[in-house]
C-alpha cells in the first residue's frame, strides 16, 4: 500500500507542473500516439490531464480510501481512454477521458470499500454511488421525519432497482464489515463465542439427509414390489395418474382405454386399495405410501 500511495503522490505532484494543451496540440499528440505508438506523445497527453484525474478523484474522497490510490486508479482510466480515443472524431480528449477516469475510480472503490463485493450490475453500481446524495435530497425536501421505507421507495424509483435492493445497500453503507470470527459475548463459563457460532443453517442435518435417502430407497423398493399385484390395466392407470410428473386426467385415460372416466376412477380406487393391502401384508410400515 505504501508503494501504491507513493505512486499516486508522484502523479499528483507531476500534475501541478504539467502545462495545459490547446485543442490543436492535444489533437496532434493523440494522432502521434494512435498512428505511431509515440510514447512521448502519450506521456505528454496523460500528464497534461492529470489535473482532471485529481479533480474527479476528489469527488470520491468521502468513501474512506486513500486519495493517492484514487488518483492512481484514475490515471489507469486516463491511459485506457488514450488507448481508445479516436482523434478523427470532433471531441475533446478531456470530454472522452472523463468517463473512463470516473469508471476506473468507481470500480476501484467497489473492489476495496468492503470485503463483500457489491454493485455488480450497472443499476447496483448507480445505487451505490447515488444513495447518500438521493437520501440527503429527500430528507431536505420531505423533512427529517420521513420514514426509511418512504425514502427507499423514492430512491428505488429514481435509480431503477427494487425497494429491497435499496434497503440492503443502505444497510451495507451505514454499517461496517464485521468478521464472523470476532467474539460476540462471553458465556457463563467465561469462554467467548464467535459470531459464526450463532448463524443458523436451515439445511437438514447430515443424519437427516442420510436417513431420508435410506427411507426413500426403501419406499421405492416396497412400491415396486407391490405393483406386481395389479393387472395390466390397473398398472397403466396408476402409472398415468399417480406415478407421472404430470398426472393424466380421467377423461383422457378413458378415451385411451375406451371406457368412461367414471370407470377409470373406479379402477383407480380399486387398484389403490389392492396396493394398500399388499403393503400392509408384505411391509407393515408401508401403508402410508398410498
Amino acid at each position: 500500500m505504501a508503494q501504491v500511495s507513493g505512486i499516486g503522490q508522484s502523479l499528483a505532484k507531476a500534475a501541478r507542473s504539467a502545462p495545459f494543451l490547446d485543442r490543436e496540440e492535444e489533437q496532434a499528440l493523440a494522432v502521434r500516439w494512435k498512428d505511431r505508438d509515440d510514447e512521448v506523445a502519450l506521456h505528454r497527453l496523460a500528464q497534461s490531464h492529470m489535473r482532471l484525474v485529481i479533480a474527479i478523484a476528489s469527488r470520491f474522497r468521502h468513501y474512506g480510501l486513500p486519495m493517492a490510490d484514487l488518483i492512481q486508479e484514475g490515471h489507469v482510466g486516463l491511459l485506457e481512454a488514450a488507448s481508445r480515443f479516436e482523434p478523427e472524431r470532433d471531441v475533446r480528449f478531456s470530454t472522452y477521458a472523463t468517463w473512463w477516469i470516473r469508471a476506473s475510480i468507481q470500480d476501484y472503490i467497489l473492489r476495496n470499500w468492503s470485503i463483500v463485493r457489491g454493485g455488480t450490475s450497472s443499476a447496483q453500481k448507480a445505487l451505490f454511488f447515488n444513495l447518500r446524495r438521493l437520501r440527503a435530497q429527500l430528507s431536505q425536501t420531505m423533512g427529517s421525519g420521513i420514514g426509511a421505507a418512504v425514502i427507499h421507495q423514492h430512491i428505488a424509483a429514481a435509480v431503477g432497482v427494487s425497494q429491497a435492493d435499496v434497503a440492503v445497500m443502505d444497510a451495507r453503507i451505514s454499517g461496517s464489515d464485521l468478521s464472523l470470527n470476532a467474539p460476540s459475548h462471553e458465556s457463563d463459563g467465561g469462554t467467548s463465542s464467535e459470531r459464526l457460532d450463532h448463524l443458523v443453517d436451515a439445511a437438514p442435518l447430515p443424519d437427516e439427509v442420510v436417513g431420508e435417502a435410506i427411507d426413500s430407497s426403501r419406499r421405492v423398493a416396497w412400491l415396486r414390489d407391490v405393483l406386481t399385484v395389479l393387472s395390466d390395466r390397473e398398472l397403466n392407470i396408476i402409472r398415468a395418474r399417480r406415478l407421472s410428473e404430470e398426472a393424466a386426467t380421467l377423461e383422457s385415460l378413458g378415451e385411451r382405454l375406451g371406457i368412461s372416466k367414471e370407470r377409470v376412477r373406479q379402477i383407480e380406487n380399486r387398484a389403490i386399495e389392492k396396493l394398500r393391502k399388499a403393503l400392509v401384508d408384505r411391509h407393515r410400515d408401508g401403508a402410508a405410501l398410498v
